[in-house]
């Protein structure tokens, strides 16, 4: 197994192709990375900028270039030692016309090769979609878009299908009897019955009236082509016959404004394997599992050994080729039985480095089940080390100017489990519905539950989905932890204790979760009552995301830097020993998991949280400036009803982003506000306060773009702006420190440091599509040959790299160095948390790698607002008494960064190491 030193993430779509990649090689084995880390590059729907929404995962996208060019690529980063850890999608697919295995799927229904591919319930209890898979793409009433004409039968070269803007939806073979006879007998009078055309089209109609089954797949498949390829021949080639059937599609298209002449349409749209219906049906009634609640991305059966084979051949034999070292593994929490999933992914590439994508609560640990891989892709790293730049001893402050500002106090938990709850009812009815009815199956032949109601069982499935407290649990047919079993129990205990009304259902579905089943129950309803408990565990993903990630995270906005997937918005802060404790846990259980700070999936870059950060520091001045601001802007507002907009929630949310994300330095002041206007008309919607995805509010939204382009106006008289660069200006100042003292601690901690494209340099983007802009490799690459001519930091030019952010590159690249030098230290060395002492003690964090005689020292600086004024450097004599006590025998040290050296047994005096920069990284000589 290859293990990386240093990933590097890039994010493949249209604007950066594997040509342009292959180009930037050099610099990223330059900076020190061992191993690309790439996302999705198998096909997807196009114009994907993601790569997440996969039609074929057996073929490269051709938007990010061909097979020859990804050859090319390869070539280049082998030439330049360069590996490669691959990205990949095992829980869904696109939901789209370009999804061939779908299309076949709603042509062919039971008799498809890939009916068992989607996560489909086709024996759904409600009868409309019953054996058909529901197509909820509709922008409008079904009866609507039919009767307007919007809904088109059409025909080429594949058959016909029903057009419908950029979808179509293909006609099962045994609707072209329908549509091929309405016109036969007029065709035969035009021709003459004994017309060869009109033989082969009668010829063609017999062959569709009796098509094959499932049991005779190759036969069917072969008639198919066979069949469409005449009725295209015909129709290209035989005047009459391409009219009379032109005639057919006139008439069952209807006439606008004629609502009776629809009905054939409407006809052959019923007794297609799919139904069409307006977006929001899928919220209430649905029978696929999406990701997420996107309808246009459906779900795999990958628990299925056929979809397992299928989706991972290419990948495999990508690895088995040697163009990949490793697999990272998407939204593993998707999974039906995740578990079971990477045992078999590792009996297929045995010595592959393996990552899955998996939130994990701060209070939470990596499932022990896992030991077959290396660990995840990092959020839970995020979290930990910037919660260690959050002042806790300044929580108040924080609470006070929020609840003053905002005129409101949240309850952060039970903010949480009311969106959860709006998600359930809003968004995911449908899903929890059919979770009801596998209990009322159970229950049902069960007296202890026969008496249960389906409104009992959904109100009691809600509260156990709105209160359970993490995002899954991982209970199948082998394997039942005390953990799970206690995270169900907790959460039964909860829920009695705050709305008992339903506690004979809770107690039922309890013991449904934990299979603590009666003794009465046979094989037959024991193996449904697991398969309950693992649909539920797939919900509860999703539900957590919705809920929490993508609503809780855009209202709770007291301080936005702890606002994070994976985080805890109600813990202000990460002391010092809870990370030394969170590191030490993870060099014992999984030494070689990824170290995060940013992603494709954050909230905001990692030195916009590192800027926001600062605000914990300073709350009094904070409020002092809100006040200020708000009375500013105040003109700037818009009055709607009786209320000015936006409300002062958003207001705080939004100075809060400008604080992160401004750069004053940067004359492009169009571009960025164009940039944050987009971004709070997703935060808002996202939050659902005032305007939704579902459902958006313009004049609300409206409201908020005007307040945005009012206030970031540039011009003399702008007062706001007068004073807020200034204070900006002085909390960028700060977080760049921040910024450096995190990137170190993530350089050294136990793990693989990966960096997010573009972040060597100060990564003010928020969050996605903002952060997939394009990263300007030239004049990184510039930054780091001037880098690479000095051994030590040149501290004249401080001033000028921090505005530039050719600081952070110089750490980075010595770290990298570093890394790649000492890299047994940092796969397999001991994490030596290292006590500070003096008189800035609070204000140093440092610890040790160890291995054999080997000794690496990270000091780093953090919460400098009140020990140092604006412009000030944190060096030398400044840290007077402040050391670092050690059990560490003598040795002569030298910072890796400064060249500053010095002598030292059991104290390290940090004055003598941060003479020539402001954190330091030890190497005993």
């Amino acid at each position: 197994m290859i293990i990386p030193s240093a990933t590097y993430r890039l994010q493949f779509n249209k604007e950066l192709k594997f040509s342009d990649a292959k180009k930037i090689i050099p610099y990223l084995s330059s900076l020190g990375i061992s191993t690309i880390y790439a996302s999705p590059i198998f096909k997807a729907k196009s114009g994907s900028m993601h790569g997440y929404d996969v039609v074929n995962p057996g073929k490269l996208n051709l938007e990010v270039g061909t097979d020859e060019e990804f050859n090319e690529l390869i070539k280049e980063c082998k030439k330049y030692n360069l590996n490669w850890l691959q990205d990949i999608v095992p829980n869904h697919m696109s939901y789209s016309s370009e999804n061939k295995m779908l299309i076949d799927l709603f042509e062919n229904g039971p008799s498809s090769r890939f009916i068992d591919f989607f996560d489909i319930e086709w024996d759904h209890p409600h009868a409309r979609v019953r054996q058909r898979v529901l197509a909820p793409f509709l922008g409008k009433f079904y009866n609507e878009a039919l009767e307007s004409g919007e809904l088109k039968l059409s025909i080429d070269k594949e058959g016909f299908y029903i057009d419908y803007y950029e979808n179509r939806f293909p006609i099962k073979m045994e609707s072209y009897v329908d549509i091929l006879s309405l016109r036969l007998n007029k065709l035969r009078k035009t021709l003459g019955k004994k017309h060869p055309d009109v033989i082969k089209y009668q010829g063609i109609l017999f062959i569709l009236k009796s098509f094959p089954s499932r049991d005779e797949l190759d036969e069917r498949y072969d008639q198919i082509q066979f069949a469409k390829g005449i009725i295209w021949e015909l129709y290209t080639s035989n005047e009459e016959i391409k009219k009379s059937i032109d005639d057919v599609l006139i008439v069952m298209n209807g006439e606008k404004g004629n609502p009776d002449s629809f009905n054939l349409l409407d006809d052959l749209l019923r007794e297609q394997y799919y139904r069409l219906a307006f977006w929001k049906v899928a919220n209430e009634e649905i029978n696929y599992r999406r990701f997420f609640n996107i309808n246009e991305l459906i779900s795999l059966k990958m628990e299925n050994e056929e979809v397992f084979e299928y989706v991972h051949k290419f990948v495999f034999k990508l690895f088995r080729d040697n163009k990949i070292i490793g697999l990272r593994i998407d939204h593993v929490d998707g999974l039906f039985d995740p578990t079971t999933y990477l045992i078999k992914l590792r009996d297929e590439v045995k010595e592959a480095y393996i990552v899955v994508e998996k939130i994990i609560d701060l209070d939470e640990e990596f499932p022990p089940e896992w030991d077959m891989i290396q660990g995840t892709t990092g959020y839970e790293f995020t979290n930990y080390l910037n919660g260690l730049f959050t002042s806790r001893g300044r929580e108040k402050e924080i609470d006070s100017a929020y609840r003053k500002f905002i005129n409101h106090s949240y309850d952060y938990e039970r903010l949480v489990f009311e969106k959860k709850r709006l998600i359930i009812k809003t968004l995911m009815a449908g899903e929890v519905e059919r979770l009801a009815f596998l209990v009322e199956n159970i229950s049902s032949k069960d007296r202890r539950g026969v008496d249960f109601t389906m409104h009992g069982l959904m109100q009691a499935l809600d509260e156990f989905l709105t209160y359970f407290p993490v995002y899954r649990t991982y209970i199948n047919k082998d394997y039942l932890s005390q953990r799970d079993v206690d995270l169900w129990i907790r959460t039964l205990h909860t829920i009695k204790r705050i709305y008992p009304r339903y506690t004979k259902e809770y107690e039922y579905i309890a013991k449904l979760l934990t299979l603590d089943l009666a003794d009465h129950f046979g094989d037959e309803q024991k193996k449904d009552a697991l398969f309950f408990t693992m649909k539920t565990q797939q919900l509860t993903g999703p539900l957590m995301a919705k809920g929490f990630e993508d609503t809780t995270l855009y209202i709770y906005n007291r301080l936005l830097s702890l606002n994070e997937v994976g985080g805890n918005p109600g813990k202000f802060g990460i002391s010092k020993i809870e990370f030394h404790n969170f590191n030490y846990k993870r060099l014992n259980k999984t030494p070689h998991t990824m170290n995060a700070t940013s992603t494709h999936d954050t909230k905001r870059g990692e030195d916009v949280r590192a800027r926001i950060n600062v605000i914990s520091e300073i709350g009094k001045e904070w409020y002092t400036k809100l006040k200020l601001w708000n009375n500013l802007n105040k003109e700037f507002k818009t009055l709607i009803g009786k209320e000015y907009f936006p409300d002062r929630n958003d207001e705080y949310f939004l100075y809060q982003t400008l604080l992160g994300s401004y750069e004053s330095f940067n004359k492009d002041n169009e571009n960025y506000i164009k940039r944050i206007k987009e971004y709070v008309i997703k935060a808002v919607r996202e939050a659902k306060v005032h305007t939704a995805w579902i459902k958006p509010d313009e004049e609300y939204e409206n409201a908020f773009i005007n307040f945005v382009e009012k206030i970031l106006e540039i011009k003399d008289d702008n007062k706001f702006l007068n004073d807020f660069i200034p204070f900006q200006n002085k909390i960028s100042y700060y977080g760049a420190f921040n910024s450096l003292s995190q990137t170190i601690i993530k350089m050294a901690s136990p793990g693989i440091p990966d960096i997010y494209q573009g972040t060597e340099l100060w990564d003010y983007s928020l969050v996605d599509p903002d952060n997939r802009r394009p990263v300007d490799y030239t004049r990184r690459n510039e930054l780091l040959q001037e880098i690479k001519e000095q051994k030590f930091y040149d501290l004249s030019t401080f001033n000028d790299d921090i505005i530039c952010g050719k600081t952070k590159l110089f750490i980075i690249h010595k770290m990298l160095e570093l890394r790649k030098t000492y890299k047994d230290v940092f796969d397999s060395g001991k994490y030596i948390p290292l006590g500070t002492g003096g008189k800035h003690k609070f204000n140093i964090i440092s610890f040790a790698r160890e291995l054999n005689d080997k000794i690496i020292v990270v000091i780093v600086p953090r919460f400098l607002t009140g020990l140092i004024k604006e412009g000030e450097l944190p060096l030398g004599d400044f840290w007077d008494t402040t050391c670092i006590r050690t059990k560490i025998k003598k040795y002569n040290w030298t910072n890796i960064l400064s060249g500053d050296k010095g002598e030292s047994e059991n104290e390290l005096m940090v004055k003598d190491y941060l003479k020539n920069f402001p954190a330091a990284v030890l190497i005993n000589k």
